[in-house]
Formats: C-alpha cells, sequence, structure tokens
C-alpha cells in the first residue's frame, strides 16, 4: 500500500525542517560567533538555503496533495498539520523565489553593517542599505496582500501572529492608552517619595555570566539541549532539540544581563517542551510570535519581577558580586520595578515599555503603506517619543531609530507581538492563580512546578493544534482581555 497524500505531504515538511534546523544554526552563528569577514560569504550561503527551502515549500505537487488530503482519514493532530501545511504553502506561494533570496540577501547585509553602525550613530551609513531591505520588504508586502486579500501590512503581521489585524491591534492598544498614561503618572509620583538603593558595581562579566547560568538551571533550562552566548542583540533562536540563546553585559548594570536572560530562557522552554512526538512537523511549532513573547514575559515580567522571586534572586547576587544594601530584597524590588521613562526598548520598564512598541508599530505602519520613506525614519521616530515618552532622540540614532535589530532584517510586523504577548502573559497568571491560588506563596518558596505544569499543559504541549483564538480561550477561559493587563500592573505597582 502506498504512502498517503497526507503521509507525502508530512515527510516534505520533515526535509524541509531538517533543513531549516541548519539554516537556524547558520543564523545564530552569524550574530554570536562569526568573524566579521565571513559576513559576505554566509549572506550568500543562507540566501541560497532559503530559495532551497522556498524551492521545496513549492513545488507543483503539493497543492494536489494537500487537496487530496482533506478527504482523507486523519485524527485531531493530523488535522491541525495538515492545517498548518496548507498555511505554510499559502505563506510561500505568495513570493516568487527571486525575492526571498534578495530579502535574504539584503536583510543580512543590513543587519551586519548595523552591528558597527549603530555603535559608530551611523545614520546614513545604515540608510543605505535599509532602503534596500524597505523596498523589498514592500514588494512582500504587496504580494502577499495580493494572494490573501488583507491589506499590506496586516499581510506582514499575519506571518508573525495569524489572523491578527492592524484594526484589532488598534483596538487593543487604544484600550492599554487610555488608562496607562495615568497610571504611570500616579506610579512615578509614588515612586519619587521612595528610596532607591543603587548597586555598587563594577560587575565583572563572568560574574554575570555565571549568575545568568545559575538562574537558568532554577528555571529549567535544559543545557544538554541549548546553551548560552553573547551577541549584539539578545535574542533566542536555534530549534527545539538545540535552543540557543543569547544575552548582552555591561559591567556597570547586572540587570540588563540577568533580566534579559529570564526573559530568553522563556523563550527557550517553550521550544524546549513543545510537542516532541509531532517536532518536524509544523503542528509542533510555537502558535505565534505574541504567544512565543508570552512565555519570556511570563518568565521575566510575571515572575521574575515578583516580590517572591526577587527575595530568591537576593541572595544569588550577593553569591556571585558580594553582598551589599541593593541586595537586600526590599530594595532589590524596589530597584527592579522603578519606573522611568528611557530611550533603550529592551532596558524599559514594565510601564512605560508598551509605548516603545507603539512607537515602532506606528512607523512600521506608515513606511509599508508608503506614507513615509526611509529618510524620514528619524523625525517620525523623535516626534513619537517626544508624544509618548516625553524624551527626545534628535541627532541619537544609535538610541533611536538603530536600537533595534528587526527593521534591518526585515521583520515588519513583528514589534506589536511584544505588547500582545504581555497581554497573554497577563491573562495565564490570572487563570494559573484561579487553578493555584497559593501561587506565589510557592513561588517565593522556590516551588516552580505549579507555574511550569500550567504552561506546559496549556502553552507548551500544545504546539498548533489550535489556532491562537483557541488557544487564548481553552488556556484561560476566555478571548484576549486587556483588564488582565491593567489589573496586573495597579497590583504590582499600586499595591
Amino acid at each position: 500500500m502506498g504512502a498517503t497524500s497526507y503521509q507525502a505531504l508530512s515527510q516534505t515538511w520533515a526535509r524541509i525542517y531538517r533543513l531549516a534546523h541548519l539554516h537556524s544554526i547558520a543564523a545564530w552563528d552569524s550574530a554570536a560567533m562569526m568573524p566579521p569577514k565571513g559576513s559576505e560569504a554566509r549572506a550568500a550561503a543562507m540566501a541560497e538555503m532559503q530559495a532551497l527551502l522556498h524551492r521545496m515549500s513549492t513545488e507543483p505537487q503539493l497543492q494536489g496533495l494537500i487537496d487530496a488530503a482533506q478527504g482523507e482519514s486523519l485524527d485531531a493532530w493530523q488535522t491541525a498539520n495538515l492545517r498548518e501545511i496548507g498555511r505554510d504553502w499559502r505563506l510561500s506561494n505568495a513570493l516568487p523565489e527571486a525575492l526571498v533570496q534578495a530579502q535574504s540577501l539584503a536583510g543580512a547585509r543590513c543587519e551586519h553593517a548595523w552591528r558597527t553602525q549603530r555603535h559608530a550613530n551611523d545614520w546614513p551609513g545604515f540608510l543605505e542599505n535599509f532602503r534596500e531591505v524597505l523596498r523589498l520588504s514592500r514588494e512582500e508586502a504587496q504580494r502577499r496582500a495580493d494572494a490573501s486579500g488583507l491589506a499590506p501590512y496586516d499581510a506582514l503581521l499575519d506571518k508573525f501572529e495569524p489572523a491578527m489585524t492592524s484594526a484589532e491591534v488598534d483596538r487593543l492598544f487604544g484600550e492599554v492608552q487610555q488608562w496607562l498614561p495615568g497610571l504611570v503618572q500616579e506610579v512615578r509620583e509614588r515612586q519619587s517619595r521612595e528610596t532607591i538603593v543603587s548597586p555598587q558595581g563594577p560587575f565583572p562579566k563572568q560574574a554575570q555570566r555565571a549568575l545568568s547560568l545559575e538562574v537558568m538551571q532554577r528555571l529549567g533550562f535544559d543545557f544538554e539541549a541549548g546553551r548560552l552566548d553573547e551577541s549584539a542583540h539578545p535574542f533566542s533562536g536555534g530549534v527545539p532539540e538545540d535552543t540557543r540563546l543569547t544575552t548582552r553585559y555591561r559591567e556597570d548594570n547586572f540587570v540588563q544581563s540577568l533580566m534579559g536572560t529570564i526573559h530568553e530562557t522563556g523563550h527557550a522552554r517553550y521550544e524546549q517542551n513543545l510537542p516532541r512526538a509531532w517536532l518536524g512537523q509544523p503542528v509542533a511549532q510555537a502558535r505565534s510570535m505574541a504567544i512565543h513573547e508570552s512565555q519570556s514575559l511570563s518568565f521575566e515580567m510575571q515572575l521574575g519581577m515578583s516580590p517572591g522571586f526577587v527575595g530568591l534572586l537576593a541572595p544569588l547576587l550577593s553569591a556571585h558580586f558580594g553582598a551589599q544594601p541593593a541586595f537586600e530584597p526590599h530594595a532589590l524590588h524596589r530597584l527592579l520595578t522603578r519606573v522611568e521613562p528611557g530611550l533603550i526598548r529592551v532596558d524599559a520598564d514594565e510601564l512605560t515599555y508598551p509605548a516603545h512598541v507603539i512607537v515602532r508599530y506606528r512607523i512600521e505602519r506608515a513606511l509599508i503603506a508608503g506614507e513615509a520613506q526611509a529618510e524620514d525614519v528619524p523625525t517620525l521616530w523623535d516626534e513619537a517619543m517626544q508624544s509618548l515618552l516625553g524624551l527626545s532622540t534628535r541627532g541619537n540614532f544609535k538610541d533611536g531609530c538603530m536600537q533595534d535589530t528587526h527593521w534591518s532584517d526585515g521583520a515588519f510586523g513583528y514589534f506589536p507581538c511584544y505588547t500582545l504577548g504581555a497581554m497573554y502573559a497577563a491573562q495565564w497568571f490570572a487563570a494559573m492563580r484561579r487553578a493555584v491560588p497559593d501561587l506565589d506563596a510557592r513561588i517565593a518558596n522556590a516551588d516552580f512546578a505549579p507555574m511550569f505544569d500550567w504552561l506546559r499543559e496549556q502553552i507548551w504541549s500544545q504546539g498548533c493544534r489550535w489556532t491562537t483564538a483557541e488557544l487564548v480561550r481553552r488556556a484561560s477561559g476566555e478571548v484576549p482581555n486587556t483588564r488582565h493587563y491593567r489589573r496586573h500592573l495597579e497590583a504590582r505597582y499600586l499595591n
């Protein structure tokens, strides 16, 4: 008896997965280990691999196999996998191979040059590469719009957050903007009467790395299936069987690397706990980027900034850096929850962080729509930062529009996922506390099992079995609701 159409499809996507594995490790290496002179050759090799993967997922016979598989007898997981195979096929067929290859080359060149251009505050140099990235991204957006019937920006957003639209983002972000500015002002007024004990550095890089590794271990990271390295911009990459995390260190500030590592560990735990029996198939992938961000923010913000967890961090800091008053639990919690508008998104406090996302969301929508040009970005950035955070970035490109790597690599439509993820994380913890009323007391006693078990059962093990909307409903009992996000922030910063 020959293979069914579904079996033929699953074999093809298993091959795609294995080759994508190599591509992901090459991408990690280019950011963390590759010497500078390897950049052009690596860009060409990765573009060639992207073209190969695109070719494999757009083979003409696949459409017939997908149509035939719809009529075969499949179980629930196979049905979900076929749905995701079909989605992959549609996304791939929206673009010609030449565009995929050109985008890979342009993105690799722009991102690699960005690493030195950012430090040099070299906007003109960056702009030269960025114009081409933007041109190709606009072409991608239009082609995806033509294939899907979505608006161009929504077609890019759909890549990262399936079925999400800018209209829904506007609604959710609009609700947050109604109450967030007043909450920030109230919290800052309250905190102005508090005394902050500043940690006394320096904090040697090796000590910071040792601290990060110990915290990762306590958070359940599997070091036999992943590792921690250093890069210009922290990220999580690799594959579930081999997760690669990076962080960055400053010897005058340990908080950046510590909280960044906790954040990336949340991403990694999700990847390491995706449904193992289905690895290699689309149904075993993470559901969406906002769901992925909900995992990193569950670790960094919901858990990592909680009083109980901070009480556990305090003795670790003393052990790695030496005891000092700033490491007393109450003082440390005040330090970590200090609200103060700043220029850098990855260093932003929990309350002002959404403003950074909104700045980028507004600008990238205008760029893709053709309402703004690449040359306009610094001015638009400065205006938005002044409006939302009262800060100017005029002439300061490295701490303004050049601080992130996403646009240099053509990742338009990604930024909304950060704040959507924060909303989901608050919704997860509201559901967790209903299921485990003593959750916070158990965290304070270093018992993270209730949190990990809930996430494993409700999110990690589900992969792409459900649509995002259905996953959220099953896990939390309701649709996305900003009320939980507001309650979380008010409870943490006002009570």
